[in-house]
């Protein structure tokens, strides 16, 4: 080539290249499909883990040693509130109920105790003395029963007794200062010992037939019946409290592995040894735990479905009944919130109904906290976040793309809600909005 053709061709590289990259910018995009603005109706989903729970249990445990002597019910029976259960026979609660007996009887017919007045404090000491051992083994009688209800109020009860035997003894102490001092007569004294006496031996024998009485095990609810107590998950967790829908309880204690935590009639219990436990599964509820960043969506009445992982391809309806205010540990390592979901029949895929849950069963509960219908939506992916922070989709007019910025409003899965920005039968680009610049030819 010729040094004076040298600018032409030059120049006939340009053009073509101008050439080029005019025709490259006139090309359609791949990956790319558009689709329209479309009315219609979008769901905001939040998934949580959740838990099948009873709508109540109770335990039933022996109050004192022995050894179950009736059994009367089988496992899996329904029972109803009162119904006795079984019995045990504990030869030494029965003695320390004779005794407390014979204690109540001797001081009943005994009256004014007979000595003199130097011995009236030694005898307070020994009456407050034999009080104090009486209220403390009924405290740790009563403390052996599982049954959080029962056990409260024998509780009370001996709160109740000691506060009495108190109040005598705080009569005593004055009686006897009054005597020391001049101003009162001995029988006065001995009158006010005498009752306080008396006192304590009916208190130790009303605390002793508690504790015998507690040996028929009558059902505090109505449910179905489990022989021992509830057994322990994975890693040792006591389902007691799962199945009521709290939370697991700290230092559950039960048999060593390998050992059926049930006791056959004619076997021996200890105090404190669950042997039977009540389901009430009349009405079975979910137990979800919301993560904190969801929780302030969630609010009684949202409809819920729930999926178990025993049950696959079976769905069961929810309303969610109430939201805890305060968090508890979640398992992810976060912060939740305790959600109560009611439980509907389940059906399967093909119609037909679903089995019924187990308490304790693991599940998924989908929550639908937000809800629009008949609204402008369009699917999910169709929007993409701008450099401001702000949320746009592409708009096609006249073949090419244009970005318009939006207001969202509910998020579901598949689709959103658009409160600002397009309108039904817009066309705009549903797939490869990254592949997308302003101006561009989109098909």
């Amino acid at each position: 080539m010729t040094p004076r053709s040298r600018p032409l061709a030059l120049l006939a590289a340009v053009v073509l290249a101008a050439g080029a990259t005019a025709a490259s910018c006139e090309e359609e995009p791949s990956g790319v499909d558009v689709g329209e603005v479309r009315l219609g109706a979008v769901a905001e989903v939040v998934d949580a883990p959740a838990t099948v729970t009873a709508r109540s249990a109770a335990t039933l445990t022996a109050a004192s040693a022995g050894t179950l002597k009736e059994l009367l019910v089988r496992p899996g029976d329904q029972v109803r509130p009162g119904q006795v259960l079984a019995v045990i026979d504990s030869p030494e609660a029965t003695a320390r109920l004779d005794s407390a007996a014979r204690t109540r009887d001797a001081a009943a017919q005994t009256g004014v105790p007979g000595f003199a007045t130097g011995g009236l404090d030694g005898a307070q000491r020994e009456t407050d003395a034999a009080a104090t051992d009486s209220f403390t083994a009924a405290r740790a009688a009563a403390k052996q029963v599982a049954d959080q209800q029962v056990r409260d109020t024998l509780l009370r009860q001996v709160d109740a007794a000691q506060q009495r035997y108190d109040a005598a003894s705080a009569a005593v102490a004055d009686a006897t200062r009054a005597v020391q001092a001049g101003v009162a007569g001995l029988g006065t004294a001995l009158g006010a010992l005498s009752t306080a006496q008396r006192l304590q031996a009916e208190a130790a024998y009303d605390l002793a037939k508690g504790t015998v009485d507690a040996l028929t095990l009558r059902a505090p609810i109505g449910g179905v019946v489990q022989l021992g107590g509830a057994p322990a998950a994975a890693g040792g967790v006591d389902l007691t409290e799962i199945l009521r829908g709290g939370a697991p309880p700290t230092g559950a204690g039960g048999p060593p592995a390998g050992v059926d935590p049930a006791v056959p009639e004619g076997g021996y219990v200890g105090a404190g040894t669950t042997v039977l436990t009540i389901v009430d599964v009349s009405e079975l509820s979910v137990t979800a735990e919301v993560d904190e960043t969801d929780v302030l969506l969630v609010s009684e009445g949202a409809a819920a479905d729930v999926e178990l992982d025993a049950a696959t391809g079976a769905g069961y309806p929810g309303e969610v009944t109430s939201v805890d205010l305060l968090p508890t540990a979640s398992a992810r390592g976060g912060v939740s919130y305790r959600v109560r979901i009611s439980l509907g029949a389940g059906t399967l895929a093909d119609g037909g109904p679903a089995p019924a849950p187990r308490p304790g069963m693991s599940a998924v509960a989908h929550l639908r906290v937000r809800q629009a219908a008949n609204t402008v939506t369009v699917p999910a992916a169709a929007v993409f976040s701008t450099e401001s922070g702000g949320e746009a989709v592409w708009v096609v007019d006249g073949g090419r793309a244009e970005r318009v910025d939006v207001s969202v409003g509910v998020q579901g899965q598949d689709a959103v809600q658009i409160v600002r920005g397009l309108r039904a039968g817009q066309t705009i680009v549903v797939r490869g909005t990254d592949r997308v610049t302003a101006g561009q030819r989109v098909p």
